[in-house]
This record gives C-alpha cells, sequence and structure tokens, in this order.
C-alpha cells in the first residue's frame, strides 16, 4: 500500500505552549488544505500559508471546505476544531479540544462537585457583575436576589433610553414570532453568544454541560459565561434595534451580534475569564497519562504491577 509522504508527528514535547500560538482563527468561503506543516487557505483571491505549529482553535464558518489531509495534519498538531455560524454567532460541532491533556476539565469538575468550591466559583461569577458593589458576605440567596434586581434595573434602564415599551422577558421558544420585538432580538441574541461561550469552552477543554450557577442542562457552563457579558451585548443592541423598529429583527441581530464580537473582543475575555473562574495558572500542562490512586493520587503508567513484578515495564495486565 502506498503511503502519502508527509510532515513527520511532533512529540508533544516540541509543541508551542498555548500562550506562544495565535489566538482563535475564524475562516469562511474557503478551502482549508495542508501543505507539508503548514495549512493553505484558499479563495478567489489567492491562497494563505499558516503554520500549523503556531494555530490554536481554527473556527470554521459558513462555505468552509476542509480536506482530510488538513485534518490529519490537525490532529497531529493538536489544533482545536469547531464548526460554527457566522463570525461564531452559532455552535454545531467541534472535533477535539485545544488541550491534548485534561487539566482544566478536571479542575471544573472538582470545583463543580464540591459544594464549597463549587460555591466559591458562583461568588466569583456574581462578583465580576457587581465590580462597583461589596458583595462579600452575601448568602447565595441573597447574590440571586441582588443579581434579579440589577438585570430587571437594566433592562428598565435600556427600555427608558430607547423608548421602548417593556413589560419584562417574556417569550416562547415554540413560537418565536409571537414574541415582543425586542424579546424576539433578545432570544436572537443570547443564542449567538450563548454558541460563542460553546466553541471557547469546547476548545479549552471544558465541559458546555458542567455548570455551577446554572445545572441540569448540557450547556449549563455556557449559560453561565455568556451572562457575564448579556448586559453589554444583547441588552442595549435588543433595544436599539427594537427602538429602529428593524424589519427581520432577529437576522439583524444576529449580524450585529457578530460585528459586537469583533469589536469587543469578547472571545479572548472569555477563554481569560474561564481560565479565571476555574483557577488556572496558565502554566503548561503536560499530557503524560497516569493511573489513578486512591492513596497516591497517581501511580506511573506503562508498568505491569503484579505480585513478582511490582516494577517491571510493559503493558501486561496486572
Amino acid at each position: 500500500m502506498n503511503q502519502q509522504s508527509g510532515m513527520k508527528k511532533p512529540d508533544l514535547s516540541q509543541m508551542p505552549v498555548i500562550s506562544d500560538r495565535m489566538t482563535f482563527l475564524y475562516l469562511e468561503h474557503c478551502r482549508i488544505s495542508r501543505e507539508d506543516g503548514a495549512v493553505t487557505v484558499k479563495n478567489m483571491e489567492g491562497t494563505v500559508y499558516i503554520p500549523a505549529a503556531a494555530i490554536t482553535v481554527l473556527l470554521l464558518g459558513p462555505g468552509t471546505e476542509i480536506s482530510h489531509r488538513a485534518m490529519e495534519l490537525i490532529g497531529d498538531t493538536g489544533i482545536g476544531v469547531i464548526w460554527v455560524g457566522e463570525q461564531g454567532v452559532r455552535y454545531y460541532a467541534h472535533g477535539r479540544a485545544l488541550n491534548s491533556h485534561t487539566a482544566l476539565l478536571e479542575r471544573q469538575a472538582k470545583l463543580v462537585s464540591n459544594t464549597r468550591t463549587h460555591l466559591d466559583v458562583v461568588r466569583k461569577m456574581y462578583a465580576m457583575r457587581f465590580q462597583d458593589e461589596d458583595a462579600k458576605g452575601l448568602t447565595l440567596q441573597q447574590l440571586r436576589g441582588r443579581e434579579g434586581s440589577r438585570m430587571r434595573r437594566i433592562y428598565r434602564e435600556q427600555a427608558k433610553l430607547h423608548h421602548v415599551e417593556w413589560h419584562g422577558r417574556d417569550y416562547d421558544p415554540e413560537h418565536f414570532a409571537n414574541g415582543t420585538p425586542v424579546n424576539q432580538a433578545l432570544s436572537a441574541g443570547n443564542v449567538c453568544l450563548y454558541g460563542l461561550a460553546t466553541a471557547v469552552i469546547t476548545a479549552l477543554g471544558c465541559a458546555p454541560g458542567l455548570g455551577f450557577i446554572h445545572v441540569g442542562h448540557e450547556l449549563s457552563f455556557a449559560y453561565d459565561i455568556a451572562d457575564l457579558y448579556k448586559a453589554e451585548t444583547t441588552i442595549p443592541l435588543a433595544f436599539e434595534l427594537a427602538e429602529a423598529d428593524m424589519p427581520d429583527i432577529a437576522n439583524v441581530t444576529r449580524r450585529r451580534m457578530r460585528d459586537l464580537f469583533q469589536e469587543t473582543h469578547i472571545l479572548e475575555r472569555m477563554v481569560k475569564d474561564i481560565k479565571y473562574l476555574l483557577n488556572d495558572d496558565d502554566t503548561a500542562a503536560t499530557a503524560d497519562i497516569a493511573l489513578w490512586d486512591n492513596q497516591q493520587d497517581t501511580v506511573a503508567f506503562g508498568i505491569s504491577y503484579g505480585v513478582d513484578r511490582k516494577d517491571s515495564k510493559g503493558w501486561g495486565d496486572a
């Protein structure tokens, strides 16, 4: 069988750490392939060569086609791939996480599984919203009440600013068109925000379903993260568009959210905020596999643990 020549798969120790790589790279309406160790991006205007080792995550938007050879290189070099809507306003699917290790995922699971640390993360999330207020010492119930008051105040302020009649957040997911224009815009904008949050979470190797404020849904953590940015993105935009009496307000909202993502660098902010919430110090973690041990945390992998040969190297059964 003939085998195509190509780039030798690099050792993990040879891969650049995340902080040395580019940020997320969004592509649309192009053909993605490979040439040796570079990802090639071709469209009507020409071809661009991007060193694979310099990419963290590829966000593949509408009109993208990707070759099997490109995916082979992407897999070898640990690039995350996520299929999204225009400028990331929808999350459709993802290939693999950016990280080849599970350090951030394990930290998320530990934090969410312990009542004390779970509450610590919830407090940090609320503190990010109450930056001008002292929320220390408040119970979870008090924090939740204060957040509800904050959101009602923001809605009232935006309604007054844009002269839009407001009777509260009222919508039916099954009958979208029956909602008021501002509620339609809010729903459309929030979906975009949830999509971007899910894309970032999965790219970092975290679990979208392991939430802290929200629980019990496959996108609980995405809802947690998205809620940090609604007051500056979806809410003011929705009232602005409602005041302008925009036709087809949902589609206009999606396009404007796309622009907002670029203008506010919200994707990069999400990465930093998730790492902050999960107490990640951004040090390079190794992808060395180990065996879990209830006394020593982990023990060496690749050793045959037996009565007679406790330290023998190999892949045999214990």
